[in-house]
């Protein structure tokens, strides 16, 4: 007889569900936060040129030094940082848990976070330990604390705004998580464009410090880009796990073009934080509608029968994220990412016909 899945694979692989990526085909398209600005023209023709020029038959850049280059000035990341690329920050997070997972090592964050901290651990055969934030989802710096004692664990993530709270954590308890860590501390800066905080400065203060960026929210989904920002002693061994070529030819071209262009990028995260302004405002004098503080390029909110709500939402041609149910401090909540002023009243309308007169 063949073997079966279950006699192969990990019993922990089994339970899991895969992540869902829904079909958006003809829907607004906010449920992923995704900048909804195209380049400008000029900048795509030049794209346009570098593509048709690019070395598609060799494999790329091993080192992407050029591109390492544009990032260092573009980012400020401070002299004597090393940077380490991924294809996307996913892949990141996952040689970071596949180097640090030893027998009875620990990965810890808070809860509820970005899911895949919690799958990679998974993944990597870690042991994983999540640290419920408070009601109004800020930190709790004594559980964090005990939780550290606890555990001890290897490799500790916090976002910074969260995902999918949207909110920045208080930066003192941020600091103080850094300082009792008995491991490393990554700071996941993935929606920094839209906070103006960052922990970037503390890089050379803490030598368990690393931080994490991606240019996904910035308008460059598409091309999978992530990288890590930390010192030469801890990137110099996980330069090992990363896989050879994992930075594609037209990848490291394109994102090293539009870095060249820092205001086109700067100029839209400016436009969106200006519009989380105004849907939060339409928002929050919905009846049957809460919203909270935010940080990022989306907006958090809890309604009642939310999964109803999500699904008149799909009927009526708008997609977001539907948190109801993942963790008990989500219940009831939506995540709807900041989008094009035309999408946010698209969004509006449909949310306001749903809440009205459902079609579920």
């Amino acid at each position: 007889m063949p073997p079966s899945p279950d006699q192969i694979i990990r019993p922990e692989i089994l339970a899991l569900s895969a992540y869902h990526v829904p079909p958006a085909s003809g829907m607004v398209k906010l449920d992923a936060m995704e900048n909804p600005y195209s380049l400008p023209q000029e900048l795509r023709d030049e794209i346009a040129r570098l593509a048709a020029d690019a070395p598609v038959n060799r494999y790329p850049d091993a080192s992407a030094a050029p591109l390492k280059a544009r990032l260092r000035e573009a980012l400020a990341i401070p002299a004597g940082m090393d940077i380490m690329l991924g294809n996307g920050s996913d892949e990141i997070i996952q040689i970071i848990a596949l180097a640090a997972a030893k027998p009875g090592a620990v990965l810890l964050s808070v809860e509820p976070a970005f899911v895949m901290f919690r799958m990679i651990a998974t993944f990597a055969g870690m042991g994983y330990a999540g640290v419920p934030l408070k009601a109004d989802f800020s930190l709790d710096l004594d559980a964090m604390l005990a939780a550290i004692t606890q555990h001890q664990p290897a490799v500790i993530f916090i976002a910074y705004p969260n995902n999918p709270t949207g909110n920045l954590f208080d930066a003192t308890a941020v600091s103080r998580i850094i300082e009792a860590a008995p491991g490393i501390v990554i700071i996941d800066e993935a929606y920094h464009a839209f906070a103006d905080a960052s922990f970037m400065n503390r890089l050379t203060q803490y030598p368990n410090l690393l931080l994490m960026r991606t240019l996904s929210k910035l308008g460059l989904a598409g091309l999978r880009l992530g990288l890590l920002i930390g010192r030469s002693e801890w990137l110099i061994q996980l330069e090992k796990l990363r896989l050879p070529y994992n930075v594609g030819v037209v990848t490291q071209l394109i994102a090293e073009k539009v870095l060249q262009y820092p205001d086109v990028l700067l100029q839209q995260a400016a436009a969106i934080k200006a519009e989380r302004t105004v849907l939060s405002k339409c928002l929050q004098v919905l009846d049957g509608v809460d919203i909270f503080p935010t940080d990022a390029n989306f907006i958090l909110l809890r309604v009642d029968a939310a999964s109803q709500v999500f699904q008149g939402l799909k009927q009526r041609g708008v997609l977001i994220k539907n948190l109801d149910g993942s963790h008990p401090l989500l219940k009831n909540c939506l995540r709807v990412t900041v989008g094009t002023p035309d999408e946010n009243v698209q969004f509006l309308t449909a949310l306001q016909a749903t809440l009205k007169k459902p079609i579920y």
